[in-house]
């Protein structure tokens, strides 16, 4: 690349990200406003038809891999995270045995709006409207080095990955999708990616084209044979044999 192109990609890239602070500050503080009575009626339903806690708080990697606080209605009755002892088909965090999923918790996953107390994250600074979607603290020593640079950009409510399917697609291919909107990120790409996200809540499809919103624990490259990918502690043979067993075979999502 010449000097008059690199001098003018970054004078773009600049203009890029503080355009960008400018919209999802203005943006989630609006949204706030606007879909209060929506918020409301959400936290409503969720207290009477789940009881508390209303919002789900888990700790997530952001800007630069730094940890912080995602926020999210909570769809899901949950236990404690617990390693199945089948780390390729592990999903993380799984459901209380037996536990069933309300019909509107449902609804509320459904349409995405179970991810609306995330404008609070953006206002706070840790996340952003469109970028890759914040995973496990966990993950990071387990990606590539091309893989860690989704870090370089905050997370977001939603990002190319997600509407171009989401769990659908291998992590492999998800965390390429992440780079791929690092290294092309725009005003236009994130608008186009906000009109898809808003056209799928609205149509009630979410981003997953199997109907299936769960996906399984990323191993990546970094997690050593007979370690639990979610407590990172070593698997008694015992826990191995009867892994699973417990849990039901019921998992809730990672994202």
């Amino acid at each position: 690349m010449k000097p008059a192109q690199m001098t003018a990609s970054r004078t773009g890239n600049r203009f890029h990200a503080a355009a960008k602070i400018l919209f999802d500050r203005i943006g989630a503080a609006i949204a706030l406003l606007a879909l209060s009575p929506i918020l409301a009626a959400i936290a409503l339903g969720i207290r009477l038809t789940m009881g508390t806690p209303i919002v789900f708080r888990q700790e997530r990697a952001g800007l630069d891999g730094v940890p912080f606080t995602i926020l999210k209605f909570r769809t899901m009755e949950m236990r404690a995270a617990s390693c199945c002892g089948r780390p390729e088909a592990c999903r993380g965090i799984q459901m209380a045995p037996g536990a069933t999923i309300p019909r509107f918790a449902r609804f509320v996953r459904r349409t995405g709006l179970d991810e609306l107390p995330q404008l609070i994250n953006i206002l706070r600074g840790e996340m952003s409207f469109i970028g890759p979607r914040p995973l496990m603290v966990r993950y990071i020593p387990r990606y590539t080095a091309e893989q860690r640079r989704r870090h370089s950009v905050l997370p977001g409510i939603s990002g190319w990955a997600q509407v171009n399917g989401r769990t659908d697609l291998s992590w492999s291919d998800r965390l390429t999708l992440d780079v791929w909107y690092v290294d092309h990120q725009s005003l236009w790409l994130d608008l186009r990616i906000l009109w898809r996200t808003f056209r799928a809540s609205a149509e009630g499809s979410g981003y997953s084209q199997s109907g299936s919103d769960t996906g399984p624990e990323f191993l990546g490259t970094g997690l050593p044979p007979g370690i639990c990918p979610v407590t990172e502690l070593p698997l008694a043979p015992a826990a191995v044999a009867t892994a699973g067993k417990s849990a039901g075979g019921i998992h809730a999502p990672l994202a």
